[in-house]
């Protein structure tokens, strides 16, 4: 089966099925690998830097051979059996139908009124604290959960996907994986996590920036804001903590004409970052709605793009 069938078949399988919690899914057992690995890696290589690359290129290196060797065993037993093998795997790196669900959950809750429900299962999808939040804020952690999670969860596994088959895409999420193990910015990682932390910055850089390119697209077909979308997007892109979560949520910001970012609260702590677009109306529960719109038509178009691309060339 070409890979674009493959693909296809895994985007309307994400789509129908989401992400079943019975279904053992292979990004835990890229996170248990590498927290299994990092004490050993600690204990051979003394510098901490240097070790922490050791350990993503171990990680990762396994990883493409597992995900390699399962798919040439299922396809020496039998062609099919290597095709579902592969739509499988790159099923399980695409998250659309599984972050529509949680962000709508929430909207759910706000239209009827339950606040205290809505904190909660916003604090499913982001790492802020929540308990504190008003239902403005929970829009707006909402909101920029979708946006930062678009590309991460959504398109840019898709593109990887299409340059390196469920290999390419399982290699990009053991990436992620290792970024949310290792990525954090305290004593213990500060060292270590360094080259996870960098490669995930590197591998997101041109899937966050085409993906944002789409979203004055998306806008258009959406009803949306697509000539602010573009301004926003050159003009608060860097507005943002991470140098490629800022332009989706920029872009998506001026697509709704509301602001994103100022104040959150972390462990207690108050954590105040520049905004990104201009308040032209108050955040409201049915951006939530519209920013899933954004989101899923972006997806479409990147899609279309890809397979055109793939059918072009072939």
């Amino acid at each position: 089966m070409p890979l674009e069938y493959q693909i296809l078949a895994a985007v309307l399988l994400d789509l129908i099925c989401g992400d079943p919690r019975w279904l053992p899914h292979p990004v835990k057992f890229i996170g248990r690998f590498a927290l299994f690995c990092e004490p050993a890696c600690r204990k051979a290589v003394p510098n901490p830097r240097l070790a922490g690359v050791i350990t993503v290129v171990f990680v990762l290196s396994a990883t493409a051979c597992i995900a390699w060797g399962i798919v040439f065993v299922a396809g020496f037993l039998h062609p099919w059996l290597g095709d579902v093998i592969s739509i499988l795997l790159i099923y399980t790196t695409l998250a659309a139908k599984d972050l529509s669900r949680h962000s709508m959950e929430v909207y759910e809750s706000l239209k009827e009124g339950d606040l205290p429900e809505a904190r909660r299962r916003v604090g499913k999808i982001t790492g802020r604290d929540t308990d504190i939040l008003d239902e403005k804020g929970v829009v707006r952690a909402t909101v920029e959960s979708v946006a930062e999670n678009t590309a991460d969860g959504v398109t840019a596994p898709l593109l990887f996907a299409f340059i390196g088959g469920p290999v390419g895409a399982l290699l990009y999420k053991a990436v992620n994986t290792l970024d949310s193990t290792f990525g954090y910015k305290n004593e213990r990682y500060r060292e270590f996590g360094w080259a996870a932390a960098r490669l995930d910055d590197l591998v997101n850089y041109l899937p966050a920036r085409l993906t944002a390119i789409l979203v004055p697209v998306a806008a258009i077909l959406a009803g949306l804001n697509a000539r602010n979308s573009i301004n926003i997007l050159f003009r608060d892109a860097r507005n943002h903590p991470s140098p490629n979560s800022g332009y989706l949520e920029a872009a998506m910001a001026g697509a709704l004409d509301v602001q994103l970012g100022g104040l959150n609260y972390y462990f207690g702590q108050p954590s105040e970052r520049p905004t990104m677009g201009d308040p032209l109306r108050p955040l409201e529960k049915r951006d939530i709605v519209r920013v899933n719109t954004l989101m899923f038509v972006t997806y479409a178009l990147l899609l279309a793009g890809c397979l055109a691309f793939l059918i072009w060339r072939s």
